[in-house]
């Protein structure tokens, strides 16, 4: 039977597939960007000081071990491993012996761990070689035949697992103080991960929805744009006290909230000063709310720390629905309280703890002391900038900074109890003062250089009117159909008639 075809619309979609070697020779061909160094030196682009045997590449990884008890290098990725179908990991590696303490074993371990939980190690998988000093070698490790050990004993088998994001490098094993260096180059998976998949379980962040960049006026102090901010000042306890015993006045003043050289600074004092509940306290601060709340997106801000012990700042979000005195929502959209609202802390920095960073999930599940938390040691917290970054989707929340993964929020069996994370939130920065701050403590600012907010992009839909371009043949047709679309880059769904009036979805994937 003949069927007459006529072309009717395309519909583009921005996510397309695509695929990533896992791959780096340390000398600017690699895919992988987030390598990271845990109690030990790390230099990702070191002069090979030993171009002998198998490797005479320009420049290596070099692996510093001066006695960090659980030292290691490591990397996510931001899909998982299929190690059903690939399974082998290698590299090289030099070892000179002068550069070893103590009686370990001369050996390089290769562990698979889950980055998206809060104790990634409770769950790896892993694979000990033993290595040769003083010459370069090739490791492989086959998670498929080699003798694996797995620190849960209900883990399985590693090849049936697809949980597996992040490759943790080990020398000379774990739980002792010796000192080792070590060259690494070439690591290679034999495989490649998906970036992206087109069924819409990984949403692309990638269309600005709001923001503030902060540029203000060149050489003039200037309040925030009252259109994106409000100024939070009420007491949310009992109009006497803010929560976590914390000592400050928020204030509306341009003195603790203001623009200038092209950031926002929220400026924690030392000063005696009355507030809305006429008690006087002896330091003020500003508490931001965005006078904007979405539901699902990516939330990039670069930011730098305030100094000081018992300084404690904070950039997070909370429930557009919470309860609260003095939000700036509660009046038109508050009927829930705290912690069922849900709490989303994207960064918090205590000056007591200088340089740690740490990420934090508050429901009713567990709030307070909650034990949905995860964080990393920066370089620098209070001295340059760094981008806090937080993407949340309908299944999960992933947390980082300057693009190293650090925590993942993801139960199991989403609830009331544990997942309020599906309406909108608002976004909150402040610095608080807690009892414990330094005697000497006079003033320190928060600075923030941007704030983004990005949500996937709306597919578009349009009708080609000139056909004169489009070559559609044979026609009529019988039983293959060509379709020639010119400058087609974006996958794409024709959607084309026969002369009965039925129609055909054709979905067009693009050549990587």
């Amino acid at each position: 039977m003949q069927n007459l075809f006529t072309l009717l619309a395309l519909t583009f979609f921005a996510s397309i597939f695509s695929q990533q070697n896992v791959v780096d020779d340390f000398e600017g061909n690699g895919t992988i960007t987030t390598w990271a160094g845990d109690d030990c030196g790390m230099d990702k682009a070191f002069l090979n000081p030993f171009k002998t045997g198998v490797n005479n590449s320009k420049t290596v990884l070099k692996y510093t071990d001066e006695g960090g008890e659980y030292a290691n290098v490591r990397f996510d990725i931001p899909a998982n491993f299929d190690l059903s179908t690939n399974n082998t990991f290698s590299l090289k590696i030099y070892v000179p012996s002068a550069s070893i303490t103590g009686s370990e074993n001369n050996q390089i371990s290769l562990k698979l761990q889950n980055s998206k939980i809060s104790e990634a190690w409770s769950t790896q998988s892993e694979i000990i070689k033993n290595i040769v000093l003083n010459q370069w070698q090739t490791i492989t490790f086959d998670f498929a035949t080699d003798n694996y050990i797995n620190i849960n004993n209900n883990s399985g088998n590693p090849i049936n697992r697809k949980d597996f994001n992040r490759v943790l490098i080990q020398i000379n094993d774990e739980n002792n103080t010796s000192k080792v260096t070590a060259y690494i180059d070439d690591f290679l998976y034999d495989g490649t991960i998906a970036e992206r998949n087109n069924s819409g379980t990984d949403p692309v962040f990638d269309n600005l929805v709001w923001f503030d960049e902060f540029d203000g006026v060149d050489g003039q102090i200037v309040d925030l744009d009252n259109t994106r901010w409000f100024k939070q000042t009420y007491p949310i306890l009992g109009g006497n006290s803010w929560a976590n015993g914390e000592v400050q006045h928020y204030t509306d003043r341009i003195d603790n909230s203001f623009i200038s050289n092209g950031s926002l600074k929220i400026l924690a004092k030392r000063e005696t000063y009355q507030g809305n509940n006429k008690n006087s306290k002896n330091f003020t601060s500003a508490r931001l709310n965005s006078k904007f709340a979405f539901t699902y997106g990516k939330v990039e801000i670069r930011a730098k720390m305030p100094f000081g012990l018992g300084t404690f700042p904070a950039l997070w979000m909370l429930g557009q629905n919470i309860t609260e005195t003095g939000g700036y929502w509660a009046s038109t959209h508050g009927n829930t309280p705290w912690p069922d609202c849900g709490e989303i802390d994207i960064i918090e920095h205590w000056g007591d703890n200088q340089d740690f960073v740490q990420s934090a999930m508050h429901n009713r599940s567990s709030s307070g002391g909650t034990i949905n938390k995860g964080g990393q040691k920066i370089s620098n917290a209070s001295t340059e900038f760094h981008t806090y970054t937080m993407v949340w989707d309908a299944t999960k929340m992933v947390f980082s900074v300057d693009d190293i993964v650090h925590y993942t929020y993801n139960p199991e069996n989403k609830n009331i109890e544990n997942w309020p994370y599906d309406a909108p939130q608002y976004l909150l920065f402040n610095v608080a003062i807690l009892p414990n701050i330094a005697a000497n403590f006079t003033e320190s600012a928060m600075e923030i250089d941007y704030v983004r907010v990005y949500q996937e992009s709306t597919a578009s839909l349009f009708e080609i009117d000139n056909l004169t371009d489009v070559l559609v043949f044979p026609n009529p047709v019988n039983n293959k159909l060509t379709i020639k679309i010119p400058n087609i880059d974006v996958a794409s769904k024709v959607i084309i008639y026969n002369i009965v009036g039925k129609n055909y979805i054709l979905l067009i994937k693009i050549p990587l």
